[in-house]
């Protein structure tokens, strides 16, 4: 006689053969939470690679989570190696999850699963479709943002979508800040979600290709700050940034990192002239003043504006222009 807990098991999908893909931080939520209550064959995710001073090979967030979970780790190097292919359709998926992967999967393996890939994306499809969504939002100086679920297509972030929700973007908040909350959002929608999907209760609804908009992938070069432009731009450029790619200039030869600001209104002045504000340096902009409250000089230690200009006092009334 079938056990009630199996009969739940078969209603809801929990004995679904499912594999995971993903890579940064921002995946570690899901996969925990698929971990507890569904049944994961395996994962794929980036390959070990070279990260600190020293360039040791470091895995993925995703494999160490992984590894404590006692779950296969598959990381080619291409998805679209035939070797890579056949490995993951030895596993015999059922339905794949994706979350920030890093690689765009091609149509041997969307193929695979009966039940599709389902993908967590941090923005509210077609908002945002691409590498950088997160960043996006705060550049673009978006009020809210969110997480949708989708079902995979061949094509960027195009599919439909099963399920979305909105969160309202935070006035000082960092892209590492939004990160870490849409990745336990992603996580509870997608607990929320798969019930119904597997049940065939949830239809895809198929994006509005026309309110599409595109978030490229970001070069470190990206974060090079251009003091022409408005201080609400540059100061929307820093949290965005914020922790990678950075947003940063140099004095002299020195590279220095704006961890930390905020915009104030000013006086019409050059861009790039520097004066001190209630002890923190200040740069002058297109239309006002980029405070720094917290910065990164290369080879020295995170600190307040304040106390580089103790150390640093000539660093006033030079132009970074």
């Amino acid at each position: 006689m079938v056990s009630v807990f199996r009969m739940i098991e078969a209603m809801l999908g929990l004995d679904m053969r499912i594999l995971f893909m993903g890579s940064p931080q921002f995946a570690v939520p899901s996969i925990n939470a698929l971990a507890s209550y569904y049944t994961l064959i395996g994962v794929v995710t980036q390959p070990d690679r070279p990260a600190g001073r020293g360039k040791q090979l470091r895995p993925s967030p995703v494999k160490s989570i992984s590894q404590e979970l006692n779950l296969l780790v598959l990381q080619p190097e291409k998805l679209r190696q035939d070797d890579a292919v056949s490995q993951i359709q030895d596993l015999q998926p059922e339905l794949i999850v994706v979350a920030a992967y890093g690689q765009i999967l091609p149509r041997e393996i969307l193929n695979i699963p009966s039940f599709g890939c389902l993908n967590i994306h941090a923005s509210l499809l077609p908002r945002w479709r691409g590498a950088a969504p997160i960043q996006a939002a705060i550049l673009h100086g978006d009020e809210e943002t969110g997480t949708s679920i989708m079902l995979m297509d061949a094509s960027l972030d195009t599919g439909p979508v099963l399920s979305q929700r909105t969160i309202a973007i935070q006035a000082h908040e960092t892209a590492g800040d939004l990160s870490n909350r849409l990745s336990f959002l992603g996580a509870t929608l997608l607990l929320e979600t798969l019930p119904g999907y597997l049940r065939g209760d949830i239809i895809p609804v198929p994006q509005d290709d026309s309110s599409a908009t595109y978030a490229p992938k970001i070069r470190k070069s990206d974060g090079a700050l251009d003091f022409n432009k408005t201080s609400s731009d540059l100061l929307r450029q820093v949290r965005a940034f914020e922790p990678w790619p950075t947003s940063f200039f140099y004095w002299g030869n020195q590279r220095i990192v704006v961890k930390r600001a905020h915009a104030l209104p000013w006086e019409k002045m050059d861009p790039g002239q520097v004066i001190v504000i209630e002890d923190y340096p200040a740069i002058t902009t297109m239309d006002g003043l980029l405070v720094l409250k917290q910065i990164h000089p290369a080879g020295k230690t995170i600190m307040f504006g304040d106390s580089f200009l103790r150390g640093s006092p000539e660093f006033i009334e030079v132009n970074l222009s």
